[in-house]
């Protein structure tokens, strides 16, 4: 019985010798795998942005996995992506549940969230900041994120967030530092410049009532009153309005009883189709339209109907006119030229995006040599790398400012019927493609 006893244990041992040795070489060699995970609106007010993110990340993934992978020299070999999206609906509260599971249930090695409101990326912030996995976040506009990071608990130490900037711009020191084209204010103001003389300089500014909206209207009636433009109903907050608005009648009202020729402002896509609808309706007819964010992509305009799209304008945060390169052979000219073959549509800024943001973490792991958070997060600290959309370098609040230019939505011949023309630019390494339209039919 015990010589019986002697051989089993024998045995177990020699089997636990065997799959510890097994377990060893399958540390060592790494996984086969590289996980990462992205809630993403693609369904929602953000799915414009949610869409074509996901889709550039996608593009990205496949580019990088074409040469082989990441090389990771801790496993002394080069290890593929893999990326997995979830949809958020466009709720951040899903968001943030989506990003744990993902962590948790998928095991993924990185978050990723894409180019939406900063109230969508704050969750997942902290749930990578709770499980210790390193989050790049294309945060949007810089105010709000750092309103939302100073007050975060735990402090969001593992996220790293591009975007660019209302008013504040570049700390000293940093490359971009006082040079035009990266904040809303001098890529917007000159374009408005060149029109004001044919204009009375009166203004109606509006946004939405959260973070994104709130921090925009709290800049830029100062911002527009300080280069001598008279704003609409400042000191009443005219044009600030819950994101449940139906009825903007009372505002349009006052707009037009004050002449106002320009409209400035920042709200969701069906928010603005709303009051814009109700603006023709009732005969109120500005001369040019500044918008952020509700016209940014092409789903969201060619679903307002007529040609209500015809001469909105916005920031432009990517362009196939870029004079950059992505992944081997792909250029964002390229990269347009797949977008439209897979999806039919015209130009979507966030592909460049969410392009761009895979290759930040791709340099990262490859300069970290491990999948190791604390490694990758210091290699991200030290990030200088030219991709798709230019230059990339954090500053020390963690965020990347990306370079701005001017688009106005116009006319083409193409069945889309619709296009974002790039008219106006502060950077060297890309160019206009169209006049600015002024002003807006019907006049």
């Amino acid at each position: 019985m015990e010589k019986k006893r002697v051989v089993f244990l024998s045995v177990v041992l020699m089997l636990g010798l065997v799959l510890g040795g097994q377990a060893s070489a399958q540390s060592a060699k790494g996984p086969d795998k590289i996980l990462i995970g992205s809630p993403a609106s693609l369904t929602g007010m953000f799915a414009g942005f949610g869409q074509g993110q996901s889709w550039g990340a996608k593009a990205a993934v496949e580019d990088i996995n074409k040469q082989g992978g990441v090389m990771v020299k801790e496993f002394g070999r080069k290890i593929p992506l893999d990326i997995t999206f979830a949809n958020t609906e466009s709720n951040p509260q899903k968001a943030g549940a989506l990003a744990e599971q993902m962590i948790v249930g998928q095991k993924v090695n990185f978050l990723v969230t894409g180019n939406e409101p900063p109230p969508m990326h704050s969750l997942a912030a902290t749930m990578a900041q709770r499980y210790n996995v390193v989050h790049l976040a294309h945060a949007a506009v810089l105010e709000p994120w750092l309103a939302m990071r100073k007050n975060a608990s735990p402090a969001w130490r593992n996220t790293w967030a591009f975007g660019f900037s209302i008013a504040a711009g570049a700390q000293p020191g940093d490359f971009r530092y006082k040079q035009p084209g990266f904040t809303i204010l001098d890529t917007w103001l000159p374009t408005l410049d060149q029109i004001a003389g044919k204009t009375n300089r009166k203004v109606g500014v509006f946004s939405s009532n959260e973070p994104d909206g709130v921090a925009w209207y709290s800049l830029f009636p100062a911002a527009l009153k300080g280069k001598g433009y008279f704003v609409s109903g400042i000191d009443q907050k005219l044009g600030l309005f819950p994101g449940e608005t139906t009825d903007f009648s009372s505002i349009i009202s006052k707009w037009k009883a004050d002449n106002v020729e320009v409209l400035w402002g920042n709200c969701a896509a069906p928010l603005f189709g709303a009051l814009w609808k109700q603006s023709r309706t009732l005969g109120f007819k500005p001369k040019a339209v500044f918008c952020g964010r509700a016209p940014a992509n092409y789903i969201d305009v060619a679903s307002w109907g007529g040609d209500l799209p015809l001469g909105i304008g916005l920031e432009i945060k990517w362009s196939p006119l870029f004079a950059t390169r992505g992944i081997g052979d792909t250029t964002p000219q390229s990269l347009l030229e797949r977008w439209t073959k897979d999806t039919g549509q015209p130009l979507n800024d966030n592909i460049g995006l969410g392009y761009y943001v895979i290759q930040v973490l791709a340099d990262a792991i490859e300069r970290a040599g491990t999948l190791d958070p604390d490694a990758v997060n210091k290699a991200l600290s030290a990030t200088d790398l030219m991709t798709i959309n230019a230059r990339v370098k954090f500053d020390s609040n963690q965020f990347n400012l990306i370079p701005l230019s001017f688009g106005q939505w116009q006319k083409v011949t193409t069945p889309a019927k619709w296009a974002l023309k790039l008219v106006s630019t502060k950077h060297a390494f890309v160019k206009t493609e169209a006049q600015f339209i002024f002003p807006i039919p019907p006049y």
